[in-house]
């Protein structure tokens, strides 16, 4: 191995290096120049005919696409310069500090980005090192309110520098590699997708008698809707949920759900804390948006389910909480009925339509759910949660 004496050029270089390596500079392997803006008050300066970049259009990888066009006029009068293909592009000034991109088509750039085309060594070789020292170039840049690194900055890096024939084998090496992590990562979303399905698929047997075993001894589900409201109507199959399991029923959502408006629970202050201890809730992906320790006001007669009477998102909870807005409606199941398989049959269910308004009375309410008899809701809940429990587990090892 070759130490810091080996490499007389430089001292106090980063790390050894194998032999035949050789501690250089980015400022040694090429030519780094900034680009311009031309005047904007010049309307011939733009929308001509030649790529004018800006450090928003790098994206770590080929640049194929470039949005806006600068004129020859303004490429003939100003100091902006036209880059080849192949150019190495860097980007010097603020969040997009480190962000790279190489030109698949001749370019010029603003102020902002820093190019390199006459450079003496493999190209992908060079862009790797660029984007493994991006953290390098952001810290590089810190320290003020505008963070920025200069040419200068870039130009006196070091850069570990190996024989041609093994800067090519090592990009040969990182692409075998990325190849391999990229097939991995979309065999998670794949994987992530069948998961989706599959929950979905088990939530639509369920809802349909096909999950559980029926059992004959059960009290079937018309007996138990008759007491919750002798006067409605009951079927025992439709278009919808053809041939459903004996002792199943049909009933309106609205008839087993009785709601709530969230008038009394909604919170005052939005001055949150995670020291708090009442949870405050809305029905869509976030759910807790934070913690409140205010008092009054707190929901509790649990469990019960969140809807939100806009999106149609909903939520079981069975925790004391305080809603965001009176967008919501809070929902209680009747005696007989398990909340747990109303929220089930709810989270497949969405009935999401194009003009703002309120949808449980209008549309929610009069939903057709499926009722099994109590003990099979159990049965269901039961094997939902078991085989959500598995999905997740798997889920979680992605």
């Amino acid at each position: 191995m070759a130490n810091s004496s080996d490499t007389p050029h430089y001292e106090n270089v980063p790390f050894e290096v194998p032999e035949n390596w050789e501690w250089t500079t980015l400022g040694e392997i090429g030519t780094w120049q900034s680009g311009a803006t031309p005047s904007r008050l010049r309307k011939d300066y733009y929308g001509g005919n030649i790529p004018w970049l800006k450090t928003g259009d790098l994206n770590d990888g080929l640049i194929t696409d470039i949005p806006e066009f600068i004129t020859q006029k303004a490429l003939d009068e100003t100091s902006v310069k036209l880059n080849p293909i192949g150019s190495i592009l860097i980007a010097m000034y603020g969040a997009t500090i480190g962000k790279i991109g190489i030109l698949t088509f001749p370019a010029t750039t603003n102020q902002a980005c820093c190019a390199c085309s006459d450079y003496k060594i493999e190209q992908m070789y060079l862009f790797y090192f660029l984007l493994a020292n991006k953290k390098v170039f952001i810290a590089m840049g810190g320290g003020g309110a505008q963070p920025n690194i200069s040419k200068e900055k870039i130009a006196v890096t070091f850069m570990p520098l190996p024989p041609l024939t093994e800067q090519q084998r090592i990009v040969v090496e990182i692409e075998r590699w990325f190849k391999l992590i990229d097939a991995i990562d979309q065999s998670k979303a794949d994987l992530q997708t069948t998961i989706t399905q599959t929950k979905s698929k088990i939530l639509d047997l369920a809802i349909h008698g096909k999950l559980v075993p029926q059992d004959p001894n059960d009290e079937p589900a018309s007996e138990l809707l008759k007491r919750i409201n002798p006067k409605a109507e009951i079927t025992c199959d439709n278009e919808h949920y053809p041939k459903l399991p004996k002792g199943w029923s049909i009933y309106r959502l609205g008839d087993v759900v009785k709601y709530e408006q969230p008038t009394a629970y909604i919170v005052q202050s939005t001055a949150y804390s995670d020291a708090y201890p009442i949870p405050v809730l809305t029905a869509g992906k976030l759910f807790i948006i934070g913690h409140t320790k205010e008092t009054e006001g707190i929901y509790n007669r649990l469990p019960c389910i969140i809807f939100d009477d806009f999106t149609t998102d909903s939520r079981l909870v069975d925790f004391p909480f305080k809603v965001k807005s009176s967008a919501m409606k809070i929902l209680q199941v009747h005696y007989g009925v398990e909340v747990e398989y109303v929220s089930l049959f709810m989270s497949i269910t969405r009935l999401v339509g194009d003009t703002h308004k309120r949808y449980w009375i209008s549309e929610y309410s009069k939903l057709e759910i499926p009722i099994p008899p109590q003990e099979e809701q159990k049965r269901i809940i039961g094997k939902v949660r078991l085989l959500f429990e598995v999905l997740d587990v798997i889920e979680e090892s992605l």
